[in-house]
């Protein structure tokens, strides 16, 4: 299966699933009362608009190079990450506002086994969905499947939270569930926050990471016909990176010669995972 098409795969999966689980938290939470099952029926909902963002974000991405973007979609990945993000913090601003209101207005929920049951039947669920999504995310390297993947891990912890709340309400201590529902809001947030930051340097063209730049060097360095490195950079376009190198070689090579020291810089570096194209520029040394 290819990278988009488990992306897409994933995407389905989450939509169907969230779906389900939004309805019954929302029927089961409006019922009883609780803000804890509330908020996570609204986190729910989040989930189902991240979902179908990655569906979308990987349609874009996934479509292939034309004369108006010569090195492909791969950026839509980041721009429909950041979207997700941007969701989550609205999620978790609703959720908080909710929920203090609740402390504050001390308000009570009505105990019932169908709230236990919906918090159970969600972290099974929930557990399958993380499992599958993290193997496939970190096979692929994808920031769609990994926003996922991560969302459904949060969705296991929060739940919890959330079946603790319950359990303290039926013991009658109900402010439990509106600090359950808070602390569901700024773990929603901080989610928001990774993805962003992620999302934030690719798309603000940041250079890689300093031991896979040290590796690129080295691999110059090696190079025959180079005497010295004068610069390397590199412009992330979606998953993989453009190494753009400048060299100085002998001054007496020919046109010919320096042009064969370029070509065995780009295919030493074309080795490289995630390098889409190198660019050498030859100065005389």
């Amino acid at each position: 299966m290819s990278r988009f098409a488990l992306t897409r795969k994933v995407a389905i999966l989450g939509i169907i699933a969230n779906i389900g689980l939004l309805i019954i938290k929302l029927i089961v939470g409006f019922m009883s009362k609780s803000q804890a099952m509330i908020a996570d029926g609204f986190n729910s909902a989040g989930d189902v608009f991240a979902s179908t963002v990655t569906f979308i974000g990987n349609k874009i991405s996934s479509q292939p190079k034309d004369h108006d973007h010569p090195y492909g979609h791969g950026k839509a990945e980041y721009i429909f990450s950041m979207i997700i993000s941007f969701s989550l913090f609205l999620v978790a601003f609703s959720i908080f506002r909710s929920s203090l209101n609740s402390i504050l207005q001390n308000k009570s929920f009505e105990f019932s086994v169908y709230l236990v049951a919906v918090a159970i039947i969600t972290i099974v669920l929930k557990f399958f969905l993380f499992l599958y999504t993290h193997r496939a995310g970190k096979k692929e390297e994808n920031l769609l499947i990994t926003a996922n993947s991560e969302d459904h891990r949060n969705d296991i912890f929060l739940t919890t939270s959330t079946l603790i709340g319950i359990i303290f309400g039926y013991n009658g201590i109900f402010w439990v569930d509106g600090v359950v529902g808070i602390a569901i809001s700024l773990w929603i947030a901080f989610t928001g926050a990774r993805i962003f930051i992620s999302c934030y340097k690719v798309l603000m063209d940041t250079d890689i990471d300093k031991v896979l730049k040290a590796d690129v060097v080295k691999a110059i360095e090696t190079t025959k016909g180079v005497e010295h490195i004068d610069e390397v950079k590199a412009k992330p376009v979606g998953i993989s990176f453009i190494i753009i190198v400048k060299v100085s070689v002998l001054k007496d090579l020919t046109v010919e010669e320096g042009h064969s020291v370029a070509a065995r810089i780009k295919e030493n570096l074309k080795t490289f995972k995630h390098v889409s194209d190198v660019i050498v520029h030859i100065n005389p040394a």
